[in-house]
């Protein structure tokens, strides 16, 4: 059974019900000014230029450096991206670095948060800031501790058809506050395919 606790039998303790609540009002803010922005226009937008949203999932393979033994990880990642004809919109991501591992050391990620993007012919560039949680198995599995983390990053698409965008490079900066030994950060980029659903 893996020990949900720093070594030393301290409780991690990095998610309390105050970060998780503050989270949850941060996302929610930021659903309900993009729900609002359609209906407030202070202009008349031309007919091919106004509001909607668009729902595109997708998949990439990802390499990271970890600043915790200087480590370098291989993993996967699934998104979804909700966004704007306004160039704003929403990222959840989940991302699981499992191979290349030594000693067994491997993490998983879980954030959410605003994504701006804009169009340049085929190419989509875009920036995000997100925050969720941060899951981190420790060498020889020692211990396992849930962790706050916030991500910096940005990346760039490439529509190859109408629905079908190649996610050429996703670079992300994450910053783990509170963790066991000190702050830690990783670095990371990521490449794969999304998918406009509607």
């Amino acid at each position: 059974m893996k020990s949900f606790y720093r070594f030393g039998g301290r409780p991690c303790g990095i998610l309390d019900s105050s970060s998780i609540r503050a989270l949850v009002f941060a996302v929610l803010v930021v659903a309900g000014c993009l729900a609002a922005s359609p209906a407030a226009r202070a202009q008349v937008v031309e007919a091919g230029n106004k509001g909607g949203t668009s729902v595109s999932a997708g998949a990439a393979a990802s390499g990271y450096y970890v600043q915790y033994g200087e480590r370098k990880l291989l993993g996967i990642s699934a998104f979804v991206d909700a966004d704007t004809r306004r160039r704003i919109g929403i990222e959840a991501e989940g991302r699981w670095l499992d191979f290349h591992q030594t000693a067994n050391v491997h993490l998983a990620t879980y954030s959410i948060g605003p994504r701006y993007h804009f169009n340049l012919g085929n190419f989509q560039p875009y920036l995000k800031g997100m925050a969720g949680t941060g899951h981190f198995n420790f060498p020889y599995n020692y211990a396992y501790g849930n962790y706050f983390v916030i991500t910096a990053g940005g990346g760039l698409d490439y529509r190859l058809k109408s629905r079908i965008y190649v996610r050429a490079a996703d670079f992300e900066y994450q910053y783990w506050p509170q963790f066991t030994y000190g702050a830690m950060s990783t670095l990371g980029v990521s490449a794969g395919i999304r998918v406009r659903i509607f």
